[in-house]
């Protein structure tokens, strides 16, 4: 679970020195779902701010399953930032590495076949009903 929570809170953010009752009702939540806070590689800012009078801040957070190996900590790409207040958080996940068996139905080109399901096709299509076709709508369900 990832998102920009809107609460400043010491449990994440080094230069903000109150906590929140806020943030106990969202660890409450996030606990009661077997999530834990996941830390970022790179700690620092998620928001930032155009205010001078106001100071950059940690209000994106990101929750993972606990004891999941699939699931990293993530990161923090503040060089994307792009337009935004709010810097891009990425999770690498684990994929296993795996053998997907694949097999592919194929008539042959220029067999039997192909010939019988070209002349097939073209029954069907001569064969459409488009009496009551009134619409480009009406064609494309009628096809």
């Amino acid at each position: 679970m990832t998102g920009d929570f809107n609460i400043r809170d010491s449990n994440w953010d080094p230069n903000f020195h109150h906590h929140s009752i806020h943030t106990d009702n969202l660890i409450t939540i996030t606990n009661s779902l077997g999530l834990e806070l996941s830390p970022s590689s790179n700690p620092g800012p998620t928001r930032y701010t155009n205010n001078l009078c106001d100071t950059n801040s940690v209000l994106d957070l990101v929750f993972l399953l606990s004891n999941n190996a699939r699931f990293g900590q993530h990161s923090l790409y503040p060089e994307i930032q792009k337009l935004l207040d709010h810097i891009p958080l990425v999770i690498e996940v684990g994929i296993k590495e795996t053998s997907i068996n694949i097999s592919i139905q194929s008539i042959k080109k220029d067999s039997k076949e192909e010939k019988s399901f070209i002349e097939l096709l073209i029954h069907s299509v001569e064969n459409l009903n488009v009496s009551s076709t009134r619409s480009r709508e009406d064609l494309q369900n009628s096809v």
